[in-house]
C-alpha cells in the first residue's frame, strides 16, 4: 500500500488465511518487520491477539484521539 494502510483497511498482502504474503520478502514494510509478537500481545486467543493490534492501529493512526 504506497501511501500506507488507513486504520480498519485489511492489508492487501494479507492471504486468504490471513498470513502475511511478503513475510522475509526485502517489500516487507519496515513497520511489520519491526513488530515484535510478545505474550501481551498475543494473549490466549487469536480474538485478544487481534483485539491489542486493532488498539495499537488506532493509537498509531495520526490525527488519532488514540
Amino acid at each position: 500500500m504506497p501511501h500506507g494502510k488507513p486504520a480498519g483497511v485489511r492489508c492487501v498482502q494479507l492471504t486468504e488465511d490471513n498470513r502475511c504474503a511478503v513475510f522475509g520478502q526485502p517489500e516487507r514494510p519496515a513497520f511489520c518487520g519491526g513488530l515484535r509478537p510478545s505474550e501481551e500481545m498475543c494473549g490466549e486467543t487469536r480474538t485478544h491477539a487481534l483485539q491489542w493490534l486493532e488498539r495499537l492501529e488506532r493509537a498509531t493512526t495520526p490525527n488519532s484521539p488514540a
